[in-house]
Order: C-alpha cells, then structure tokens, then sequence
C-alpha cells in the first residue's frame, strides 16, 4: 500500500477521533438520531426507550457515561467511513451485515460493546476502497 495511502487514512481516522472527543453529547446524540434513527440510535446505546435519545439531542437530559461511550464510538466510527465515501455509504455500512464482524451489522456489535472490533472493520474498510 503506498505511504499517501496510509496517511489518508490516519488522518481521516485522526479527525473522526477529534470529532468523537470534542463534540457536546447533544450534537452527537442528534447528529446520529437523523442520520440512523431515533430506534437505531437507542438500541446503539443500550436503551430501550427511543424517545429517550430526543431528549439527549435537546440537551434536556444526558445519557450514562456506558451510552455516551457507546454513542461517541459510533459517531467515531461513522465518520470514519463518511470521510472516506459518504454520508449514505457511512449509513449503509453501519446498518448492512459486515463479513469481518461475523456478517453482524457494525451498529448492533457497537450496541454489543464491541466497538473496538467494528473500527478495526471500518479501517479495514477504507484501506480495500483506497487501494
């Protein structure tokens, strides 16, 4: 794989993380409820009232620190693939079953606590759609 490659890829993946880490929960929670659903979104941080992430993305309450993560992961790994294709690809990788994590969708493996396992696909991801 050549260096320009590698670096891209870095850097789209350094930026995700800076998103994820400097983002208000509000705009994370609202950022993924229009761009997954307000269902998705809930399930993503383990709860099961959906209503729940609206008011999350008002700022009339705030998740627990485990949906939080959860949701800042997501929203990580979401952008990962959004840099790399777009806004709708991101949507559809993060719904569709994904051959590397076992042909389960990335979001319910997030929803799962495996995050770690899902970035390692997306890397994986935008390294076979640069080379």
């Amino acid at each position: 794989m050549p260096a320009t490659t590698t670096r891209l890829n870095a850097t789209s993946v350094d930026r995700a993380h800076i998103v994820a880490v400097s983002t208000k929960i509000a705009d994370i929670a609202r950022f993924l409820q229009d761009n997954l659903g307000q269902r998705l979104t809930a399930r993503i941080a383990g709860i099961s009232d959906p209503k729940q992430v609206g008011r999350w993305a008002t700022g009339a309450a705030a998740p627990r620190p485990a949906a939080e993560a959860r949701l800042r992961d997501a929203i990580q790994i979401f952008n990962v693939i959004q840099q790399a294709e777009s806004v709708y690809i991101a949507r559809a990788w993060m719904i569709g079953m994904n051959p590397q994590l076992e042909d389960m969708a990335p979001a319910q493996c997030i929803a799962d606590g495996r995050s770690r396992d899902v970035m390692v696909a997306a890397r994986a991801y935008i390294n076979n759609i640069c080379s």
